[in-house]
């Protein structure tokens, strides 16, 4: 499928964290062709396997509850091809309906780093038995008295108005709902796209572009497309949960970072200008060496990212799983993060995922039993 049209499905999917079934389910789907087996685990991440040359690993093999080494040989391997897991998290951020008010008025709350100064007058879709399209309302300008004008209101005095009566909404909407800004895919000018959660779609579309990569390239090491739940809940559930079944030896993590616009020239990358590859603590140097090299080798663009503390990504969680996993950082620049407009260059995205790609296809044993020595 064409990039753009991939992206324009799954954001209009929903998957607030905690409820991400219907872009796992899309995953399921859609890339049948591109993987050998997939699943869904228990939380609801999903997990593909391409096959490397040579290889007999099943995912009915997984998860392996045991102990990852055995006593007196710290560092032992798992039995056959190196693993090479590639997390993008498919949760998203938004809300959840608190309270069903007289007049049929919703009261609702945030799920995950919502941008609160955008909820006013923000068009948004409530998942209840059907989707229900809805407006966040609040009192207007002339009623509100000169210190209100100049505060941002709380979520608490904040309502959704969806034009139905009190009584076919309490039919409709469940306590918990979740609830979406309204669903807008743009193709704006030079490849650039522009929409709701795109992160971390975006990344998600980058596993794609991979796993296409790799049915026309040779690779010995097994890779796992891992779709992760919960990342934007911050325990990172989806991400530890899914490096402890595969076991990986290298885990690299795909998310979006900061992309530059006006007021934002520190700390954020140019679209269009390819992916960036972290260096810091939770990226294993070796692991970032390789990347590097391979962009380098390809021609590929990219920037380094410098993360001094926690990357906020899946790496965080897969590094610390078991007795360690190495982990590499790839992420796919995008303007106005956690906004209804969400802005990304799809050129970025295909350099990521062939970086992921020829990455992959480049990890053999020799390089996995380096990895023991830091």
């Amino acid at each position: 499928m064409e990039i753009a049209a991939q992206l324009a499905d799954l954001v209009r999917a929903s998957s607030i964290t905690g409820r991400e079934r219907p872009v796992a389910d899309l995953l399921l789907s859609g890339w049948a062709p591109l993987v050998d087996e997939a699943r869904l685990d228990r939380l609801g991440s999903y997990i593909g396997l391409k096959r490397g040359g040579g290889s007999t690993t099943a995912l009915a093999t997984l998860p392996n509850p045991g102990p990852e080494t055995s006593p007196g040989r710290p560092g032992q391997r798992h039995p056959g091809p190196p693993r090479v897991m590639a997390a993008a998290h498919i949760d998203s951020i938004g809300g959840m309906v608190t309270a069903i008010e007289p007049g049929g008025f919703l009261r609702f709350t945030t799920v995950g780093g919502v941008d609160r100064r955008l909820l006013m007058a923000q068009e948004v879709a409530v998942q209840g038995a059907r989707p229900i399209p809805g407006l966040v309302g609040s009192k207007p300008p002339h009623m509100t008295s000169p210190e209100e004008r100049t505060r941002l209101l709380p979520v608490d005095q904040l309502y959704i108005d969806t034009g139905l009566s009190e009584a076919e909404v309490r039919e409709l909407v469940p306590l918990g709902a979740p609830v979406l800004p309204r669903f807008r895919f743009r193709q704006l000018q030079n490849g650039r796209v522009s929409s709701r959660y795109l992160d971390n779609r975006a990344g998600v579309a980058t596993l794609q572009v991979a796993l296409e990569e790799l049915a026309q390239t040779r690779h010995t090491a097994d890779f796992y497309a891992v779709g992760t739940v919960g990342e934007e809940f911050g325990g990172l559930p989806g991400a530890v949960t899914s490096t402890f079944a595969i076991k990986p030896d290298i885990g690299i993590a795909v998310d979006v970072t900061f992309a530059k616009h006006p007021g934002s020239e520190e700390d954020s990358f140019p679209l269009g200008e390819g992916p960036t590859i972290a260096v810091g603590p939770n990226a294993t140097p070796k692991v970032t060496r390789l990347l590097r090299d391979v962009a380098k080798d390809l021609g590929i663009n990219y920037a380094l990212e410098v993360l001094p503390g926690h990357s906020g990504t899946d790496a965080w969680g897969m590094q610390v799983v078991r007795g360690g996993v190495a982990t590499g950082i790839i992420s796919i620049p995008l303007r106005y993060m956690h906004t209804p407009v969400e802005t990304v260059d799809l050129a970025d995205i295909k350099a990521a995922g062939r970086l992921l790609a020829n990455m992959v296809a480049r990890v053999d044993a020799a390089f996995v039993e380096e990895l023991t020595c830091y």
